[in-house]
């Protein structure tokens, strides 16, 4: 196996024990930030360090385009085992938590929905609620929480994203080994 793709898996499952330290110790269970910042920084040391140790034991002359590839072919594993953990995470081991957020939503639209003035935006706004009573609004916004907070659509989300930041950081790392690190 090739040693980025091992650096790539290894920092994913160095967040994965991460992210099972801080839900058994219960740190961070509501607020996300700290643990989407650690991951987009052990996204950012799977690719540099992956790309590194590959340009270190290479001995003749690479492109850009390699050196972009190879970035990503350890950014890609991580972005996948991260993103089947966090189904997994989701739908098994901590699905109140999206059932916590779909409430939490449906908390702030009835809330939204007693003031006339924010009733009327919302009617204003999408043109479905122009006609529909109080009760007929809740109840669309209630099935709306219910397929938006899903470990589906957090599994598809964060997939996406570590993709797009994969490719970034690739692209950007291997443009710094180029130009600074390793010149000949």
């Amino acid at each position: 196996m090739r040693v980025t793709v091992k650096t790539g898996i290894l920092f994913a499952l160095l967040f994965i024990l991460v992210k099972m330290l801080c839900f058994w110790s219960g740190l961070f269970i509501e607020d996300l930030r700290p643990l989407i910042m650690i991951n987009i920084l052990f996204i950012l040391l799977s690719i540099a360090i992956g790309l590194y140790l590959k340009k270190r034991k290479q001995t003749e002359e690479t492109n850009l385009l390699s050196d972009i590839k190879d970035g990503m072919s350890a950014g890609i594993p991580y972005a996948i085992l991260v993103s089947a953990f966090l189904y997994f995470f989701y739908a098994k081991i901590n699905p109140e938590f999206n059932e916590h957020h779909a409430a939490e939503y449906v908390m702030n639209i009835k809330k939204n929905i007693e003031d006339p003035e924010n009733l009327e935006r919302m009617r204003s706004g999408n043109a479905d609620y122009e006609m529909l009573s109080k009760e007929e609004i809740l109840a669309k916004e209630n099935e709306k929480a219910k397929t938006l907070y899903t470990a589906g659509n957090t599994t598809t989300v964060s997939l996406l994203s570590m993709v797009l930041l994969t490719t970034l950081y690739s692209i950007l790392i291997a443009i710094v080994y180029k130009r600074l690190l390793f010149r000949r």
